[in-house]
């Protein structure tokens, strides 16, 4: 037999990979010795591996060898994930191809596509695993969907209810306006692009021709305001309370009012405040007890509340807008500017700030112990004058985790709700009606 001259890894490790598992050499079962367990981190069904994963999966094949050698009951447990908004996104696409409308289906029929689409696309990083010479258990394989997965995450969800970590309540949230679905922060991309800054003029509602220029780097929610803000120690605005100012192009009655998150120093000093679209707007909304207006659908088109340009796209709408206002008189200069972004990770669009009734997850009581285990030094972050200060800001700094999707790929959220919108949180329907009659006295009708 003819040597090659150079190593071919290829013919050798599949070899030596096909004997492990016939030999069985890395299947475990629980017997009287110590035993050493890792859950693979689960790739995304969508993907490939990349490099970053291949890195992982060596520092832990190193360690669950080097246990397995030491005589611990070693087990390394393989899976996937579902990625509930990259698979959908992907079997709505196939569908789009083969003429079918995502609307049209019940959801037992989306499901139906979408485990084959799994069965025939998602074993690919399973086999990039196998190449990899990892030493897991492949009898232990496990894909987020199933039965006894699918039954857990339903089993924590209520137990973590229970304990008053999660809630659902009304907030402002990431929302894609293509896959029509909340987002976590996680999954918002954030980018520097050069974009515009509209200089705009809002004119006094007591006929004086008097106005304030307002710069505004989305002029498609002007007809959302419902104030003008400025700073109370602003020498400019000091003798205009109680003044009212016009909403361009829809001519609504605003008031100016006055708070101290204002910049003087920053353009004009004054800022327009909708609540409905952006965060701090938001804030200023509840404190000061404005009206919210949402002029935008969950599609990224204009509502019926904008009053003009129904129906159009938000960017559409952002160069008719700017265009009517130039028309008007009222666009006083355009500026390139350089703003930051959000975008989604999923599809790519831009996220709209969104206020939703969602799903969250209560995150200080989570972190507080993740965050003492390293500031006691039980748990130790190499190198520490590198990343202990930022492991410290994000979790002194941890938000409410939005948990709740708009989509069909996924585990549903265990809420039942009568025709009243009274609601009980449970793991079947049968415990839900026994939740429901001991919660409010009384038996449901219909869950």
């Amino acid at each position: 037999m003819e040597l090659s001259k150079n190593f071919e890894p290829a013919a050798v490790e599949t070899a030596w990979s096909a004997r492990w598992k016939q030999k069985g050499y890395f299947s475990s079962t629980p017997d009287n010795r110590t035993p050493f367990t890792v859950v693979i981190p689960p790739p995304n069904v969508t993907g490939v591996l990349h490099m970053g994963h291949t890195l992982n999966e060596t520092v832990q094949d190193i360690l669950v060898r080097k246990a397995r050698m030491s005589g611990f009951n070693a087990c390394w447990v393989p899976g996937s994930d579902h990625a509930s908004i990259a698979t959908e996104a992907k079997v709505v696409a196939m569908l789009k191809d083969q003429g079918i409308d995502k609307n049209t289906l019940t959801r037992e029929e989306f499901l139906k596509y979408a485990f084959e689409w799994k069965e025939k696309y998602g074993n690919i990083i399973y086999h990039q695993i196998d190449r990899l010479g990892c030493s897991v258990d492949w009898n232990r394989t496990t894909f987020t969907m199933d039965d006894h997965y699918y039954a857990a995450v339903i089993k924590v969800f209520v137990h973590l209810y229970q304990q008053g970590l999660i809630y659902r309540g009304a907030r402002m949230i990431n929302w894609d306006v293509q896959a029509k679905t909340a987002l976590s922060d996680e999954e918002v991309e954030h980018r520097d692009v050069e974009g515009k800054l509209y200089h705009v003029k809002y004119m006094f509602a007591d006929g004086s021709g008097k106005y304030i220029t307002i710069a505004t780097q989305r002029p498609e929610t002007i007809m959302g305001d419902t104030a003008v803000c400025v700073n109370p120690q602003d020498e400019r605005y000091q003798s205009m309370k109680g003044a009212q100012l016009i909403v361009p192009l829809i001519n609504r009655k605003v008031p100016l009012i006055f708070d101290e998150y204002v910049d003087p120093a920053f353009g004009t000093g004054a800022l327009k405040v909708t609540p409905a679209h952006d965060i701090n707007d938001y804030n200023l909304g509840l404190k000061h007890q404005l009206e919210i207006i949402d002029t935008l659908n969950e599609d990224g088109t204009l509502s019926a509340a904008a009053e003009i340009f129904i129906g159009e796209d938000r960017f559409t709408a952002r160069e008719k807008i700017v265009q009517e206002l130039d028309r008007a008189g009222l666009l006083e200069k355009t500026e390139s500017y350089v703003t930051r972004l959000g975008y989604s990770q999923r599809t790519g669009v831009v996220v709209e700030p969104r206020i939703s009734t969602q799903w969250f997850v209560k995150m200080q009581d989570l972190a507080k112990p993740a965050l003492d285990a390293v500031v006691d030094g039980e748990i130790k972050i190499h190198p520490g004058d590198r990343f202990l200060a930022t492991y410290k800001y994000w979790l002194e700094n941890v938000k409410d985790w939005c948990i709740s999707r708009q989509l069909w790929w996924g585990q549903q959220i265990p809420a039942w709700y009568d025709a009243d919108g009274k609601m009980v949180v449970a793991t079947s329907e049968a415990e839900a009606y026994e939740v429901y009659q001991k919660t409010y006295g009384q038996t449901a009708s219909n869950l």
